[in-house]
């Protein structure tokens, strides 16, 4: 089970809500992405958004009104 350590990327003020909700949008487009390449992807698509967020390929960028919710 894929269970990165979360601190790194949340000490940027970044709040768990922006990286649950950009992770679930990237792990949609990787899905639609190979849906439509018509490509079998054998890793969830969670898991392949969450590396790219990790590896700096997928910036988030927060709002300042959220950042300190």
């Amino acid at each position: 089970m894929f269970n990165p350590d979360l601190r790194g990327v949340l000490k940027d003020h970044l709040s768990r809500y922006s990286l649950v909700t950009a992770t679930a949008k990237r792990a949609r487009e990787i899905a639609e992405e190979a849906e439509a390449n018509k490509e079998i992807i054998t890793e969830k698509p969670v898991s392949l958004a969450l590396e790219e967020i990790l590896d700096g390929q997928y910036t988030i960028i927060e709002p300042e009104e959220i950042r300190n919710i």
